[in-house]
């Protein structure tokens, strides 16, 4: 399942695009204001954002902008303001669709997978040879050398490779692995990432690839 963040301040219009697209495993969370959207974004591990405009707080566009300082998340805008002006600042600060309103439902799910499957496109481009992960044998090489790792430590290094450029919050490491307890503490994820900073260090010890984000994550950086 697709999991997907919407901000929409209508009610009636997200329980239509949400029973709609379950139909085609995207499960969508809708959120009413834009400030609680943008602090579950650096708590989840959304694929993608469907972003109206016309927000209370504060205009969706500033939303675009403060995402972006944060997450490169794929964002759709959908909205029924269908000026050229706030198209063309809404890509400019970092949306990747436009969608106006009215539009059909299985548009929308159209243009969700087109631009999921472009990112997925785009991360095997980027990193090459440098990560290779084998899902079966629960390993993964850096820049050809094998990578010797924990099932732990490998959950780990696996979800950043998979967000890569995106932060990743502990308490994802923690509820969303197979092999971290969900008794696990912040602390606990804080030296796991360490030791597979000092593993991937031992081979290139030039560049640090993950980096912290304070209060709340890490991410792998490309």
């Amino acid at each position: 399942m697709i999991k997907v963040l919407m901000i929409e301040d209508d009610p009636e219009l997200a329980k239509i695009i949400i029973k709609f697209l379950k139909k085609y495993e995207i499960e969508v969370t809708n959120i009413e204001t834009p400030y609680e959207g943008i602090e579950m974004l650096k708590d989840s591990d959304f694929r993608l954002l469907i972003l109206d405009l016309t927000l209370p707080e504060i205009d969706g566009l500033e939303v675009v902008s403060k995402i972006r300082e944060f997450s490169s998340i794929p964002i759709i805008i959908s909205s029924a303001r269908d000026d050229i002006v706030d198209k063309v600042v809404g890509l400019e600060r970092g949306a990747d669709d436009y969608l106006p309103k009215p539009y059909n439902p299985r548009e929308l799910e159209a243009r969700i997978k087109s631009l999921l499957r472009r990112e997925e496109k785009s991360i095997k481009e980027e990193l090459g040879d440098l990560f290779m992960i084998n899902k079966d044998a629960l390993s993964i090489t850096f820049k050809g050398e094998a990578l010797t790792l924990t099932p732990a430590e490998y959950d780990i290094l696996a979800r950043l490779i998979k967000y890569k450029n995106r932060v990743v919050s502990r308490l994802d490491f923690i509820y969303d692995s197979d092999y971290i307890s969900d008794d696990a503490s912040e602390k606990n994820i804080d030296v796991m990432v360490s030791r597979v900073r000092s593993k991937i260090s031992a081979i290139d010890p030039d560049k640090n690839y993950i980096k912290s984000s304070r209060g709340i994550g890490y991410t792998l950086t490309i």
